[in-house]
Parts: structure tokens; C-alpha cells; sequence
């Protein structure tokens, strides 16, 4: 054969994209650097430690190549999360008065713990981002088993992620029907017993779709454990990565504790 088996003739290995240098990390490194980056992050309560954490977390996030575009997307939510923090703390934590709104009183304490928990959130996301948001659901669910985390609660985790694109497509679907139908939301009885209708057939075609995957797999020889042709194995690579978010951590934690 003049081509590799499993590659379309005229395809040329070498000429593809090398995988950014983070993707190609052993992916339980990446899972448990990530969970210690996150613990470490939301003990922190010093400002400036903060700061290094959320520069860390957009640093890896540079590292792994993600888009700008797509990144600023998946933030949205915590950007609204932060802005209510910041627009609803302030009044509700006692301290020193920064200003009043009529018989609301906006505290200094209340504007910093609000600082606080969104550089904190940020940080986070940003390192899940980029060393967990970039794995396939295989590779997350092969490097969660290596670790020691219940076969079954990996394979609910791995079909949850397969079907949840499934689910939204039904889901459009039925929003579809209801639309074909002329149907409008309003602030009714009527559209509230739409919208039970709409998440009851949901409900039940989920049940209906997951009996008959059940049924196919089982059609398959599926026996409740997914065989693996890969082994995980740790590298230099690996280490050095490692080492480096090892180094990062107790470095905010040495800040936090002697600054």
C-alpha cells in the first residue's frame, strides 16, 4: 500500500499542525494541577496574590492556544456573575461607609470582599479553561479513572458530555413544533403549562433515546467497562509541567502567608 492504513492517500502526517506544548501534557497533570491551582486561589485573600493568580490562569490560557473570541464567550457568565457581586456586596457588608444610595449604604469591606471573589472566579475559570476545557470527554474520562474516580460516576460524566448535544437538538425541535403551532410565551397559566409540556416530552424522549443507546450497546458486547488502547505514562514533560504549577502554588501560598 502506498499510504498509511487509516490515513486518505495524499495526506502528509508531517505537515500537520504540531499540538500546542500544554495540549500535549499527560492529562492527569493537567486535572490535578488544575484542581490545586483552584483550591490554592480561592484560599487566598491578598490582593496582589490574586493578581499573580489571574495573570497564571491567563497565561495558560496563552499556552494552550485558545481563541480570544471563543474564550471571551465561555467568560460571560462569570462576567455577569462578577458584575451582580459587585453591584450587590457593597451593600450588604457592614464597614465603613464609600457612599449612600437613599437609606443604602455602599461599604469599602464590601467593594473589596466583591474584588475578591471575582479575581478569585476568574483565575479559576481561566486555568479550567485552558488545562481541562481543552480535553476530548475520552481523554477526560481515561485520566479521571487512572486517578482513582468511580468507574460509573466517569461514564455518567462521559455520556452526559456525549448527549448533551443530542438533548439541546431535540429540545430545538419541540421549540420548533411549538413555534409551528403559532404558539407565543406570554405571562399566562397557558404558557406556563407550555413550558411543563415542553420539558415533560424532553424528559420522556431522553428516557425513550437512553433505553434505546442502552439497548444497542448491549447489542454490541458492552459489558459495562469501555476497553482503552491507550496507556497514560508520565514523561520528563510531564514532570517539569508539574513542577512548575507546584512551584506556582506554593509561591501563592508564600505570598499570602509571609507577604
Amino acid at each position: 500500500m502506498s499510504h498509511t492504513l487509516g490515513t486518505p492517500p495524499g495526506l502528509n502526517l508531517e505537515a500537520l499542525p504540531e499540538p500546542p506544548w500544554l495540549h500535549r501534557i499527560d492529562p492527569r497533570a493537567r486535572i490535578l494541577a488544575a484542581v490545586a491551582f483552584a483550591f490554592v486561589l480561592v484560599s487566598l485573600s491578598d490582593m496582589l496574590m490574586l493578581l499573580v493568580g489571574v495573570a497564571i490562569g491567563a497565561i495558560l490560557v496563552v499556552m494552550a492556544h485558545l481563541p480570544v473570541k471563543d474564550t471571551f464567550k465561555r467568560t460571560v457568565g462569570v462576567d455577569l456573575f462578577i458584575v451582580f457581586l459587585l453591584i450587590l456586596l457593597p451593600f450588604t457588608t457592614p464597614g465603613e461607609t464609600w457612599f449612600t444610595v437613599g437609606p443604602l449604604a455602599a461599604t469599602w469591606e464590601g467593594l473589596w470582599r466583591a474584588c475578591e471573589i471575582s479575581l478569585k472566579a476568574m483565575g479559576v475559570i481561566l486555568a479550567l479553561l485552558a488545562l481541562v476545557g481543552t480535553l476530548g470527554a475520552p481523554q477526560l474520562g481515561h485520566a479521571l479513572h487512572r486517578l482513582g474516580v468511580s468507574e460509573k460516576l466517569v461514564h455518567i460524566l462521559m455520556f452526559t458530555v456525549r448527549y448533551l448535544d443530542v438533548l439541546r437538538a431535540e429540545y430545538q425541535r419541540l421549540r420548533l413544533a411549538m413555534k409551528a403551532r403559532a404558539f407565543e410565551p406570554r405571562s399566562g397559566l397557558h404558557t406556563w403549562r407550555t413550558y411543563g409540556y415542553l420539558v415533560g416530552m424532553l424528559l420522556v424522549r431522553s428516557l425513550e433515546r437512553a433505553e434505546r443507546i442502552h439497548q444497542a450497546m448491549k447489542c454490541r458486547g458492552f459489558t459495562g467497562r469501555f476497553h482503552l488502547l491507550t496507556v497514560l505514562r508520565a514523561g520528563p514533560r510531564d514532570i517539569l509541567f508539574g513542577g512548575v504549577m507546584l512551584l506556582a502554588v506554593s509561591l501563592l501560598l508564600a505570598g499570602e502567608w509571609y507577604p
